[in-house]
């Protein structure tokens, strides 16, 4: 699995192969076209609720990670879609408008992805490389 994290501010990338944006909320300042995102997967960001309540206090990082994996797991149609990108393209870069890059709902999404990927690989007796 190759898929990697970055700000959606920060210039694209032909390395970054296909563009999902993760926010609920379209990056302030940033148009459509600069944004080159090529899909925007906002019902996968954290409820309105969980992201008011976290606004990227780092103390509460470990209880936001927590309650956005619970939210992740009533969405396992919408990991699929990411995994089957992935799949298809070889490359996917999730966006994200936070200026905390260690600490911000991409980080957990793609630490859930990694696991349901290394539970599917487990399962099918294979190896996976998960970047």
């Amino acid at each position: 699995m190759t898929i990697a994290l970055k700000r959606v501010y920060d210039p694209p990338s032909e390395s970054d192969g296909y563009r999902i944006l993760v926010d609920r909320l379209w990056p302030r300042g940033l148009s459509t076209d600069d944004a080159h995102v090529d899909l925007w997967l906002r019902r996968i960001a954290p409820s309105d609720e969980l992201r008011t309540w976290f606004k990227h206090e780092t103390p509460k990082w470990e209880e936001f990670a927590s309650r956005y994996e619970d939210e992740l797991g009533t969405h396992g149609e919408l990991l699929d879609l990411i995994g089957d990108i992935e799949r298809h393209r070889k490359r996917v870069t999730l966006l994200f408008g936070a200026k905390d890059e260690q600490h911000n709902q991409a980080v957990v999404l793609l630490g859930v992805l990694k696991r349901r990927s290394s539970t599917l690989v487990r399962k099918a007796g294979g190896e996976a490389d998960i970047a």
